[in-house]
């Protein structure tokens, strides 16, 4: 079970205000400058109507996960896809350049450079995302929630709306196969839930940090496998993904925070009272063991990359992830009853 998450802290006084409102300004020029960089491959948001939700993507060599992600954010309500990518080599550009309702912009840049992506999705968001509900996600990130058998991506953002709220949270729950993550076979298209189909129930930690009053989520997993003995390293969990975006505002630090500090108290954390969901998040799919090699090399992941070489080190040895405490996932009910996400009143 998820320990129970801090209390919010007050919003920060006048001068972390201000300070934080040059920091929103600032982010946003970047993004205006990031947009010389994008080269637009395909461009079809002439087509973006006024009620369609978007989602925005940043990728590199994910034409492995494209086929199951399109599908299934497309049958939750997704109408367009703002997508850049990041110089792959395995054809995905080739693959979302045929798809009817995707918009593809490419850059080679890198993408620690860029704030791990966000200048780039920062400006589609600026340019095309004001005014709609905009679900910015990885490609190895599947949105779940309860009651979403019956309710999709319209239905959840108009009770958001009718509740007067402004995003919807989630927490990032890491599935992993049983046995070496090496051992499996994956096609595209298929369910990665059909072969990553266990999780922690916990032990999970949530505080609130200052100014922003974002939330630090950690624990499951990769904290439990790789690093046990520096906890504090281990990756952020919170995300707030769906958004009914503004111009004026701007991710901070991935879809973990926020700009204006009040959008961070959209998402409490497990045991959280207000409506929110998870991630279910595909990473150790079995390519992991050998991308893991490749990103050890780019150093392109996490502000201190060469702190890190030691969890590639370990991905590469294909390690079981697997422990006796782990459950088996079947679906959005258990994630409530774990106390990972709340259950929804319809």
């Amino acid at each position: 079970m998820a320990q129970p998450h801090a209390a919010a802290s007050a919003l920060p006084g006048w001068a972390a205000r201000y300070r934080l409102r040059l920091k929103r300004r600032k982010l946003l020029w970047r993004a205006l400058r990031a947009r010389h960089r994008l080269m637009p491959l395909v461009d079809r948001t002439s087509e973006i109507a006024a009620q369609d939700i978007l989602a925005f993507v940043v990728l590199r060599n994910e034409a492995v996960r494209l086929p199951y992600f399109l599908d299934y954010y497309r049958r939750l309500g997704v109408s367009q896809f703002l997508v850049v990518d990041n110089a792959s080599t395995d054809g995905s550009a080739a693959y979302l350049t045929d798809q009817p309702d995707v918009s593809l912009w490419q850059v080679a840049d890198g993408y620690r450079a860029a704030r791990f992506g966000l200048d780039w999705s920062a400006w589609l968001q600026l340019r095309y995302g004001h005014g709609h509900w905009c679900l910015t996600v990885d490609a190895d990130e599947l949105l779940t929630y309860d009651g979403i058998d019956s309710h999709d991506l319209q239905a959840l953002t108009a009770h958001l709306a009718a509740q007067g709220r402004s995003g919807f949270g989630a927490m990032m729950l890491d599935l992993f196969p049983k046995g070496p993550l090496d051992s499996h076979q994956y096609r595209p298209g298929q369910d990665p839930c059909a072969v990553l189909n266990w999780f922690d129930t916990g032990p999970y930690r949530a505080t609130r940090q200052s100014p922003m009053g974002s939330l630090w989520l950690q624990g499951g997993v990769r904290e439990r496998a790789f690093f046990a003995d520096r906890p504090e390293r281990s990756p952020t969990l919170n995300k707030i993904p769906l958004v009914r975006w503004n111009r004026r505002y701007a991710y901070v630090n991935s879809t973990h925070s926020l700009l204006p500090p009040r959008l961070n108290e959209i998402y409490e954390g497990p045991g959280g009272l207000q409506p929110a969901g998870v991630l279910l998040h595909s990473k150790f799919l079995p390519e992991i063991v050998g991308k893991s090699a490749s990103e050890k090399q780019r150093q392109q992941h996490f502000h201190t990359p060469q702190d890190f070489d030691g969890y590639y080190d370990r991905l590469m040895g294909a390690p079981d992830l697997w422990h006796e405490k782990a459950q088996l996932y079947r679906g959005p009910a258990q994630l409530c009853a774990a106390g990972l996400m709340p259950r929804l009143q319809w």
